[in-house]
């Protein structure tokens, strides 16, 4: 049903009116297979005579009283419950029944192909708890959550509090502490149960029954961390886990990576590992599972009065998550992955026309809101809580966070509450650092300016800081510069930099090569090295010692071509060159995804096929140097896979048989659609071969991997099948509509998909039935990145001329300037 977002100035207004609020929730699950019905009871005081109104988005709408009264029809609109002529004391009950989705959006009901056992959990995402219940849906309004649940009585259900099972299926929770109603949350189906403690608290971990050896295997290493990281937070925060018990549950079809409901931490399933798996992937779940975490204490505990500090719960557990994942585990270089990965995201985020203040002064609904989960509430916001520590220090910054979880605990803060605590504790004013840093938007340059002595030495080193012209400010940047000296040790000093021009007198005189800014990479900053730098950059990258800032070289290279300064055949050709020698296996995946993204679309399109050959040696090199089993033979094979050609069907194709494989080398499930996939796109591959390794794979990931590998496939119908999915038929699965956008578009396909790029823009904002958030995931996932021309772009910014859903038109901007800056990369190569 249609429902009108929640305005800032309404969340004000009913903060105002509502007080003493709790909610008793009754879910029964045993009404059919595509409603569900709940019963709310909400209970509140307000000022006599006050009028405010809950939302709810049923179905049907069964009946709704207030404090006994029935409420009228004409109480109920636009997903909005009209309650006038409050008393002092109220008691409204709804009841109403509610619509499973297969979009991971209110509650998400699924059946698993491999058994058909069915699964559903809650998702109230930020403005979806309204899905399946009636509330005041600002995170403002926390209060007690006291809920029942009826299910099969095989089922297990798992929510925020600790339950029992009263009666056979009627399973029975006590209130929760306070919590936002975004962090609602209950788990039902047969579900397999392993369970662990650890200082006293409670630990489940919870996955289908498909996924039960998947689990039993990756048990020990969860638990581990999860242990390790309760202790580092316990340590850090001075401030035990204030929940109970901790569940983590792992679900099918989850849309997000994970989602930090207190007490029950929901992961997308992807994240236990079915097929092999390399230490990037670990590390990632790692800090994941740390990120959920750290929203215990910054989120759940202490929460966000109002979206436009949506950075402070994610940029917080951002920087936590990597932090503890580099302090307690055995990955210490997750800061080269931040780097690489996460923080290349931010900078992109932060260079798009709809770049954002990290702390934006106004986040006007709840629509602006969905937007603000980007690179900039994630990894700028990170960063710059890495150039605060480094600003103020470790300790005042631990004991400012202590100070505010104790003021603010069970209730709402902002940035002002965080900002006046830190500033306590460290005896700093930080208004002028937050004004420059979390109040402006956009990413400064910072470039060496050397003079060179008759010896060889520096004789002068000046950092320079420009801006963007729409966006002017210059910040304080606390940075390390390193290089490498005489007699090839690396070395370092630090510098503050302020203004335009920042001299660096530690270095004159100085015998130097390589200089790097933000060794370390405690700052946000786009970083560009000097002319010697640049030519010397291969064999700097294989004599460099620390990964972090062989990460920041690539990063530096990476960002210099997409602002089309180099052309994006010198890093393919250096990715080529440097990555079979290269020692971490992080970055390797790392930036071979950049290169061959490079090569794709910024390489003019008659070096394109030079550029995937040479990328396609690099990985057979890798893959014949590599030891058996290694996290860089499973990379190599990969990126083989990824870039594989005519010539090497025979290679891929005996792999598929068991004829030639790697010493070490496990072509599982992933590996073998992976094969398939590029086999399709090689126009290599039969439906009844699809349909075979179906058989072979009955999983979910199955069904989704073979809708991919068919919309790969270079056939008309195929890609006219893969382009309904993602925009004309509904009621599908998230996962099977982003598979079918995954696999239509191939840069080997221009002219067979030439026909829909035209329709993609027109067609994808006339989409029905679906919300904004799932447009979003279609938009990004369904873009025509290949057909990278001028008549691309205009059809794209005609479409952005056009109505549409705000997140939609957010995405084809995105994805649209993703697009011109490729289309400025290959015509100034």
């Amino acid at each position: 049903m249609s429902h009108r977002c929640l305005s800032h100035l309404e969340a004000v207004a009913r903060a105002a009116t509502v007080r003493n609020l709790a909610y008793a929730l009754d879910v029964d699950l045993t009404t059919g297979d595509e409603l569900f019905r709940t019963v709310t009871t909400v209970r509140f005081t307000a000022d006599p005579g006050a009028e405010t109104f809950l939302e709810a988005r049923p179905e049907h709408l069964l009946g709704a009283t207030l404090n006994g009264v029935a409420l009228p029809a004409d109480a109920f609109a636009e997903g909005r419950l009209r309650l006038a002529d409050l008393a002092a004391d109220n008691t409204v009950v709804v009841t109403a029944e509610y619509a499973y989705t297969r979009t991971s959006e209110g509650v998400h009901r699924f059946t698993d192909p491999a058994d058909k056992q069915v699964y559903v959990y809650a998702q109230p995402s930020i403005t979806d708890a309204p899905r399946f219940m009636a509330c005041f849906d600002q995170p403002d309004l926390k209060a007690p959550v006291t809920l029942s649940v009826t299910a099969d009585p095989s089922w297990l259900v798992r929510a925020n509090a600790e339950g029992v099972q009263a009666t056979p299926g009627r399973w029975e929770f006590p209130a929760t502490k306070p919590v936002a109603t975004y962090l609602i949350t209950f788990v039902a189906g047969p579900y397999v149960e392993l369970t662990d403690s650890h200082d006293g608290i409670p630990l489940g971990l919870y996955a289908r029954a498909s996924y039960t050896e998947v689990l039993e295997r990756d048990a020990p290493e969860i638990f581990s961390l999860t242990k390790a990281f309760l202790d580092r937070y316990h340590e850090l925060f001075g401030l035990r886990y204030p929940f109970g018990k901790y569940d983590q549950a792992f679900v099918p079809e989850f849309s997000w990576g994970a989602m930090e409901f207190p007490g029950c931490v929901v992961f997308r399933d992807e994240l236990l590992f079915r097929a092999a798996v390399t230490d990037t992937e670990r590390l990632e779940r790692a800090a994941v599972i740390a990120h959920e975490m750290a929203h215990m204490w910054f989120g759940d505990l202490v929460t966000m009065r109002w979206w436009d500090d949506l950075w402070l719960n994610e940029s917080f557990a951002t920087y936590m998550g990597y932090r503890l994942v580099a302090e307690v585990t055995p990955w210490p270089q997750s800061w080269t992955r931040f780097g690489v990965g996460r923080k290349a995201w931010g900078y992109v985020a932060d260079q798009r026309p709809s770049t954002h203040p990290i702390a934006p002064t106004e986040v006007v609904d709840t629509d602006a809101a969905f937007a603000n989960f980007d690179g900039i509430s994630y990894a700028k916001g990170c960063s710059a809580l890495r150039q605060l520590v480094a600003f103020i220090g470790d300790e005042a910054f631990l004991a400012g966070l202590r100070a505010h979880f104790d003021k603010h605990a069970w209730g709402n803060a902002t940035l002002a509450d965080l900002l006046g605590a830190l500033s306590q504790a460290s005896g700093r004013d930080l208004d002028a650092w937050a004004q420059a840093w979390l109040r402006t938007p956009q990413v400064n340059t910072l470039r060496p300016v050397i003079e060179w002595a008759p010896d060889g030495s520096y004789a002068s080193v000046t950092v320079q800081q420009t801006a963007s012209q729409e966006y002017p400010t210059l910040r304080p940047h606390r940075i390390g510069l390193g290089w490498f000296d005489e007699d090839g040790a690396w070395q370092r000093t630090e510098v503050e930099v302020t203004g335009a021009s920042t001299p660096v007198p530690q270095l004159s005189g100085v015998r130097g090569r390589g200089l790097l800014l933000n060794d370390g990479d405690f700052t946000f900053a786009k970083i560009r090295m000097d002319e010697r730098t640049r030519a010397e950059l291969p064999a700097l990258l294989a004599e460099q010692p620390d990964s972090l800032a062989r990460a920041l070289r690539w990063n530096s290279a990476w960002d210099a071509v997409r602002d089309a300064e180099w052309p994006a055949i010198e890093l393919v050709e250096l990715a080529a060159g440097s990555l079979p020698a290269e020692p971490d296996v992080v970055i390797v995946e790392s930036v071979f995804g950049l290169a061959r993204y490079a090569a794709t679309r910024m390489v003019p399109a008659d070096r394109q096929e030079a550029a995937r050959s040479a990328l396609a040696g690099a990985a057979r090199t890798l893959l014949a140097t590599a030891a058996p089993g290694s996290g860089h033979q499973l990379a190599a094979a990969r990126s083989l896979i990824a870039t594989a050609a005519d010539d090497d069907r025979a290679v891929l194709r005996g792999w598929l048989s068991g004829a030639d494989v790697p010493a070490g080398l496990r072509v599982d499930a992933e590996l073998r659609w992976a094969i398939l996939g590029r086999l399709a796109v090689l126009g290599d591959v039969t439906e009844e071969e699809i349909d075979g390794e179906l058989q072979r794979d009955t999983s979910d990931r199955g069904e989704q991997e073979a809708v991919r590998v068919r919309a790969c496939r270079p056939d008309p119908a195929a890609k006219e099948r893969a382009f309904d999915l993602v925009v004309t038929e509904q009621g599908q699965s998230n996962r099977i509509a982003v598979a079918a956008g995954d696999g239509l578009w191939q840069p080997a396909h221009a002219e067979l998909t030439a026909p829909f790029v035209a329709r993609y823009f027109a067609e994808l904002p006339r989409s029905q039935g679906r919300s904004g958030d799932m447009l979003a995931h279609l938009a990004k996932a369904a873009y025509p990145v290949y057909a990278v021309s001028e008549d691309t772009l205009a059809a794209a910014q005609a479409a952005l001329a056009g109505d549409m859903h705000p997140l939609l038109r957010r995405a084809l901007a995105d994805e649209t300037d993703d697009l011109a800056r490729s289309l400025r990369a290959q015509q100034a190569a």
